[in-house]
This record gives C-alpha cells, sequence and structure tokens, in this order.
C-alpha cells in the first residue's frame, strides 16, 4: 500500500467511524421499535446538538481530512491505467457523492435542528433530524463502497503480479529447457 492509497483510506475510515458513532442515534430514529417518542427525538436533538457545536478545531480536523481524502482520491487518478480508470474513478464518484450529501444534506440539517429559524416548527425539526439519520445512511454506503473498490483495487493488483509472476517463470522454465535440449 502506497502513500497515495493511505491517504485515500484513512480518510474513509476517519469518517466511517464518525458515522458509525452517530449511527447509534441514527437507528433508533429511522428503525426504532418504540417509533419515534418524544425520549428518542430528544436523544438526537441532544446528540447532534452537541455535534454541531463541537469546538472550531474538531470542525477543522473534519473539514481536513475532508480535503487529504479528496486529494488522495484525485492523485490516484494521474497514473491512467483502467486499475485508475475502473476502481479510483469510482472511488472519486462515491466520496464526492458523500461530500455532497454532506454539504447538502448533513449541514442544513444540522442548522434546522440546533438553530431553527422562527418559522420552523417543531415538526420541522423532527423532519430534519430524520432526513439528516437517512443521509448518514447513504454517507456510510458510499464510504464503505470507497473502501471495497479500494480492497478489490489491491486484489486486482495482486492477482495480476501473481500472473506476471508465474509467465514469467514459465518462461524462463521453457527457455530452460530449450538450452537442455541443444
Amino acid at each position: 500500500m502506497g502513500f497515495k492509497q493511505a491517504a485515500v483510506l484513512a480518510p474513509v475510515s476517519f469518517f466511517l467511524g464518525v458515522q458509525f458513532i452517530c449511527f447509534n442515534v441514527d437507528h433508533r430514529i429511522l428503525w426504532g421499535s418504540a417509533g419515534l417518542t418524544d425520549e428518542v427525538v430528544g436523544d438526537g436533538f441532544q446528540f447532534y446538538a452537541t455535534f454541531f457545536n463541537a469546538p472550531p478545531a474538531i470542525k477543522a480536523l473534519l473539514h481536513g481530512m475532508i480535503g487529504v481524502g479528496l486529494i488522495g482520491t484525485m492523485s490516484k487518478l494521474f497514473k491512467w491505467d483502467e486499475s485508475a480508470m475502473f476502481f479510483d474513478g469510482s472511488s472519486l464518484a462515491a466520496y464526492v457523492f458523500s461530500i455532497a450529501l454532506y454539504l447538502t444534506v448533513t449541514v442544513p440539517s444540522l442548522r434546522t435542528i440546533v438553530t431553527p429559524l422562527p418559522e420552523e416548527t417543531r415538526e420541522v425539526q423532527v423532519e430534519a433530524l430524520s432526513v439528516l439519520c437517512a443521509g448518514n445512511v447513504i454517507i456510510i454506503a458510499c464510504l464503505l463502497a470507497v473502501l471495497v473498490l479500494q480492497a478489490g483495487q489491491e486484489y486486482a493488483r495482486r492477482q495480476e503480479a501473481r500472473e506476471l509472476a508465474k509467465a514469467e517463470k514459465d518462461q524462463k522454465d521453457a527457455a530452460a529447457s530449450v538450452k537442455k535440449d541443444q
């Protein structure tokens, strides 16, 4: 594994960790057996208010990691071969889609939940909470897709190296047997 691949895997794994922490709240809101009770909604509001009101250093770390992942994914595309076209291109698409979801769903929903406008009622906040949770699940799926694509690329690279080594060995054995026959 090279530096470029680490620059992709580290941020994606970091964000999966953050999303799985959020999933502790999200699954109760989306699929809770008790339904969407006031307690579940209150827990969601409290969790995401804490998340939204995090110190600026934490927000800078999150956004910096987004940049590292984006730069790492794009840097892998400079070597334009079939592997980059299929695996890295698809990884970039999934990663950019997760960033777009973060910017268009997560941030506005957090603002609606934590600092609602005067015309936004509690029902609007609860709906924003549900949309936020659904967006987080989609982001998890996108980030898992990036990890699967990167693992698939590494598997394909190793399989190709094995095949090339085997072909080279067969070629050397054939050359050695021709030399013996002479």
